[in-house]
């Protein structure tokens, strides 16, 4: 009986045009008759690789710049990754340049091997391998799609050509590769609406030809490049390769979900639990169109089970900055482990739960005799304890004072224009909660503008420019001048004016990191004042700033001043 038939279903047909998509089992085979994943269990973390330098960076508007991809590199070999996909170096000159840096004595730590991309072109191929000259290890990343809509309307070739195509490439590696440590892998891109006995007679020869050994195994990554079925069908075309591949000692099965019917995450857990040991994606999911799989989400769904994420997630917060600063793209706040509201509760049937589950799990740990972070956690409503990823508890216990942050933006919204970036609401909160402990009376509309001006404009009025100016001596390259009025002279270069101010400021003895920028109107027509807020890291320390001014530039500049100088007076003399 379909649900239409059901007395309590008022749902009807709609007019959307489903008739022209065909059904996952009706595009591609799926032959596995018996499943062992339903009944598997997750033990260990399978080797993650993150993407987020090559996968992650082509779908920026934005790609990084050689600063932020450093950065980002940085981060990735500091949270624990050993295999680190690092670009495409024979699609652009940045990428290959960033290889060549990379090969530099002391930058890559000895335990992390790079993995480059390319495709199975000769000349892509060997551009490659000069990019990787002069590092102690590497994994050269062999891709081509192999799904018949590709192969008949993108590439043009038969089963029988894609083969010798790919073959003949894989070769060339191999010949390439003599003498170097160098490990091969091998991407059949669409893997999941390719017929599976093509990709296995194709990924068994590339083991034959490789020569794989248990000591120096073949990596074939099975991609999801796009979401067409439900995550159990992609679990199924895992595990029948993992079943029947040749040598499978000596082969890492791997995989690379994207995020198009978002189920990603779902799609790599059961892919491991399907017998894949290497998950490719990025930390917070960036990628093309709906993105790749979040490697964040999934190490800390193993830690939330009490398995070892073999990650140090340890710092969320930090992560999360150095990732938006490197991709220039915010992480939602609802992000299962980084959002800013995910400890925090608005209802208050569930401030009441928290509350009493943060009591007895204290109560608990001082009966274990042990303190609190290593006490076994039962708190409702929270899957982890914010403290193992550096939260603190001031969101979940003092939810009162934290929801009242939505009132605190409302009033200054619509009295006087302000739209507070979300952490800008939540460092406010805490200054209007210090403001307003000791009487416990409430804070008037134009008390909350007091307050805030006096936090975070006034600091860069009192420290503003008299005079400065900035312009752009080369494309991407501008330069900036300019005069406190204590009468210190400031003048530094980067790709933008901001970056010059922050330049200047190094050079004058202030290490200054932009984390947020964001800026909007506060009148309309022409000619209207504009506000800038600043989020930045001053000599270690993360600090806010805004100032307004009919030039959107002045008020940026003005800004990151403020949040300067916020610093600088709270430092011992």
């Amino acid at each position: 009986m379909t649900p239409s038939v059901y007395a309590w279903n008022r749902q009807r047909p709609s007019t959307m045009p489903y008739h022209r998509y065909k059904p996952a089992h009706e595009r591609v085979e799926v032959p596995l008759a018996e499943r062992d994943w339903p009944s598997a269990r997750i033990t260990r973390a399978p080797l993650w690789v993150p993407v987020d330098l090559r996968d992650g960076n082509q779908a920026l508007a934005e790609p990084m710049d050689p600063a932020r991809k450093r950065r980002m590199f940085d981060l990735l070999a500091g949270m624990g990754f050993k295999e680190i996909e690092v670009g495409y170096p024979s699609s652009s000159r940045l990428d290959f340049d960033f290889v060549r840096h990379l090969a530099e004595p002391g930058v890559v730590p000895e335990d992390v091997t790079v993995v480059v991309f390319t495709a199975a072109r000769r000349d892509l191929i060997e551009r490659t391998f000069a990019a990787i000259e002069g590092l102690p290890r590497a994994v050269v990343h062999l891709y081509t799609a192999t799904a018949p809509t590709w192969r008949d309307v993108v590439l043009g070739h038969d089963r029988r050509e894609l083969r010798a195509l790919i073959m003949d490439a894989a070769g060339h590696i191999a010949r390439l590769a003599d003498g170097l440590d160098v490990r091969f892998q091998f991407s059949p891109e669409v893997f999941n609406l390719t017929e599976p006995d093509y990709v296995l007679e194709v990924c068994n020869d590339l083991t034959a030809l490789w020569d794989a050994a248990p000591d120096r195994p073949v990596i074939h990554n099975l991609p999801a490049t796009v979401e067409v079925a439900t995550p159990n069908v992609y679990a199924d075309q895992i595990e029948y390769m993992h079943r029947h591949l040749d040598r499978r000692d000596a082969v890492i099965l791997s995989v690379h979900p994207h995020n198009d019917r978002g189920t990603g995450v779902a799609c790599a857990e059961l892919a491991v639990l399907a017998g894949a040991q290497r998950v490719e994606g990025c930390l917070f999911g960036n990628g093309e169109r709906t993105g790749n799989v979040d490697l964040v989400t999934l190490a800390l769904n193993l830690h939330s089970q009490g398995v070892d994420p073999m990650l140090d997630l340890s710092d969320i917060d930090e992560i999360r900055r150095v990732v938006e600063h490197c991709n220039r793209l915010p992480v939602p706040d609802r992000h299962p482990y980084a959002g800013d509201l995910v400890y925090t509760a608005f209802s208050g049937t569930h401030q009441d739960a928290i509350g009493k589950g943060l009591a007895h799990h204290a109560k608990r740990a001082a009966e274990l005799g042990v303190p609190p972070e290593q006490a076994p956690w039962e708190v409702p409503y929270l899957p982890i304890d914010p403290a193992d990823v550096g939260r603190g508890y001031q969101a979940v216990i003092r939810v009162n004072s934290q929801s009242g942050k939505g009132g605190i933006a409302y009033l200054l919204r619509t009295r006087y224009g302000l739209e507070l970036p979300r952490r800008l609401q939540i460092d406010f909160s805490s200054v209007v909660q210090r403001a307003t402990d000791g009487s416990g009376e409430e804070i008037t509309a134009e008390q909350l503008w007091e307050l805030f001006h006096a936090t975070y404009l006034a600091p860069g009025e009192s420290g503003a420019l008299a005079e400065w100016s900035t312009r752009e001596t080369a494309p991407g390259v501008h330069e900036f001048a300019g005069t406190l009025r204590s009468g210190r002279r400031l003048r530094g270069t980067g790709n933008g004016p901001l970056s010059a101010l922050t330049a200047a400021l190094g050079d004058d003895g202030i290490d200054v990191d932009i984390l947020h920028f964001a800026e909007h109107a506060l009148d309309p027509g022409r000619g209207s004042r504009a506000i800038a807020y600043v989020e930045a890291r001053v000599g270690g320390v993360t600090s806010w700033g805004a100032a307004q001014d009919t030039s959107v530039l002045t008020a940026s500049a003005h800004a990151v001043l403020a949040a300067v100088n916020r610093v600088l007076a709270a430092a011992p003399a």
